[in-house]
């Protein structure tokens, strides 16, 4: 089952009508900043991962001979 073009259509209409056009932009700002933090997040968890896996090799034994 495919969408027509009246589909498409009428579902535009009732989200502009819905969110309205001052707040369509605010939204799309708000993804934008989300994804940002998002991907921040990621990254510092990233560089956290790595310190604590270079902390905790262990240590080679010193044997004696």
């Amino acid at each position: 089952m495919s969408l027509s073009i009246w589909q498409v259509v009428l579902v535009a209409l009732l989200f502009i009508l819905l969110f309205g056009r001052g707040r369509i932009p605010a939204l799309m700002g708000d993804l934008a900043q989300g994804i940002k933090s998002f991907k921040q997040g990621i990254g510092e968890s990233e560089e956290q991962t790595t310190q604590t896996a270079s902390e905790s090799k262990p240590k080679e034994k010193i044997e004696n001979q």
